[in-house]
């Protein structure tokens, strides 16, 4: 394939990824985005194998075979509620890949170099590893946090902001002297050595910032990470010389950014300190009236005969979603309930938090699983106003996205989070296994109030006998 041919293979891929993200921005034309990423993508690497100065082809095509196998084996094998760890360790191999890359690139450079394309050279080497580096390591340790792995509690220690801005600025000036290091024989033993301490740091970097992050803010991490993910593919795209790679990783790397910056404002939080972390250790303001005592209030359990009775006797009943139903399993069953009560003149609709689950979309993307129509599945905001006028919330699974004290405990390490108002309706009735509190151990007062019932069991039997 000549250059002409290949660079127009490129823009139609580009074309292809644009339209892909613009798909992907709305629940009815996600798969139709999903179909064009997946064109896209095969354009750009058919493309690639078949242009011009391509050497090693055979070597290629087995990688990219044992590749899809694996690929192909993780889709079948993981299961939706595994997901958010999947698409972590996903975002690890792009951080990986680009610090290969620079590595490769650095050991392989073209000797016909200007001075200042060397230098523009060795700029792309150094910031595309730093960057890769982070993402590669933050990735593991994101997903070994979902996972359970380890903690979901953030790693808080003295002075660690200043370790981790004495960090990057020791890379700074180690990307200094990589530069102008001399060009004589022994510059590329000396330059690799100043470029894999510089890895190292980076790499103790990725590791130090998603250790601090506390579990209630998982989604935006995996949305940053994706961010970094494509930046650390832009710079690879540098080192490269390949402008497809280069704006395929901005378009990531940019609708990322956006994407954390959404959620960061739906959660009340400012993108930089979800980045540098701590959540819940400090309060956010003067403890309220009674604050140190804790929730007040008394639980009531119900039945699932009561449940019935109740769901039945409601003209307006509205579901909401949390990572307890992921864990059950149990969207397939609430939808056959909702059917159920559709065809009796129950008017039902979902209730979905940007930041419900590990993974942003997460609700929306299990629910579409099940089939449940997009016209009933309704944003914060946009179901927020009616639930004054709503009969029963069933609360399914979820737990810091209902909590009140997000606006009403200045204490709460939530609070000014918006929240689902679910207490604003005339009856809650909460599916839980126990009174344990959510992913960000917060407690939550909604389970102590009048109008709140407790449905404790496992969500999918409980539906299940519901039915």
């Amino acid at each position: 394939m000549n250059l002409g041919l290949q660079t127009a293979a490129y823009l139609a891929s580009m074309i292809f990824f644009i339209n892909s993200l613009s798909g992907l921005s709305k629940q009815e034309t996600a798969k139709r985005g999903n179909y064009y990423g997946i064109a896209g993508m095969m354009i750009a690497v058919v493309a690639t194998l078949m242009g011009s100065g391509m050497q090693g082809l055979p070597y290629v095509i087995i990688a990219f075979v044992l590749a899809s196998v694996i690929g192909a084996v993780l889709a079948l094998k993981v299961e939706m509620t595994q997901m958010p760890q999947l698409v972590a360790l996903l975002h690890s191999f792009v951080g990986l890949a680009a610090v290969l890359v620079g590595f490769g690139s650095f050991l392989n450079q073209s000797a016909n170099m200007s001075e200042v394309e060397h230098t523009i050279h060795l700029v792309e080497v150094f910031v595309g590893v730093f960057v890769g580096a982070i993402t590669f390591t933050g990735s593991i340790v994101a997903f070994a946090k979902l996972q359970g792995s380890i903690s979901g509690s953030p790693l808080l220690y003295p002075g660690r902001h200043l370790f981790n801005i004495l960090n990057v600025l020791v890379c700074i000036y180690l990307g200094y002297i990589f530069i102008n290091t001399s060009t004589d024989g022994l510059y590329i033993f000396e330059g690799l050595g100043y470029l894999l301490f510089m890895t190292g740091l980076a790499s103790i970097l990725g590791v130090l910032l998603v250790m601090s992050i506390g579990g209630a803010d998982m989604p935006v991490v995996v949305s940053m990470l994706n961010s970094y993910s494509g930046w650390a593919a832009a710079a690879a795209g540098f080192m490269l010389s390949n402008d497809l790679l280069i704006v395929t990783g901005a378009l990531v790397g940019s609708s990322g950014a956006i994407l954390s910056y959404i959620m960061c404002k739906a959660m009340n939080r400012s993108i930089v300190s979800v980045i540098f972390g701590g959540f819940g250790t400090e309060s956010a303001k003067s403890p309220s009236k009674g604050a140190s005592e804790g929730p007040q209030g008394e639980v009531v359990s119900i039945s699932i005969e009561e449940v019935s009775q109740l769901l039945k006797s409601s003209r307006n009943v509205v579901i909401v979603p949390g990572y307890g139903m992921a864990v059950a399993k149990a969207q397939y069953p609430i939808y056959e309930l909702t059917k159920k009560l559709q065809s009796a003149g129950v008017n039902v609709r979902f209730a979905i938090h940007p930041v419900a689950g590990r993974l942003p979309g997460h609700m929306n993307v299990l629910l579409a699983e099940a089939n449940v129509p997009y016209d009933i599945v309704l944003e914060m905001d946009e179901i927020n106003e009616d639930l004054p006028q709503t009969d029963v919330v069933l609360v399914v699974g979820a737990n810091d996205i209902v909590n009140p004290g997000a606006q009403d405990d200045p204490s709460s390490p939530i609070f000014g989070m918006p929240v689902i108002e679910a207490w604003k309706a005339e009856t809650v009735v909460v599916l839980k296994r126990s009174m344990a509190s959510g992913y960000a151990g917060v407690e939550n007062p909604l389970f102590l109030k009048e109008n709140t019932r407790m449905l404790f069991g496992d969500a999918k039997k409980s539906i299940d006998a519901l039915i």
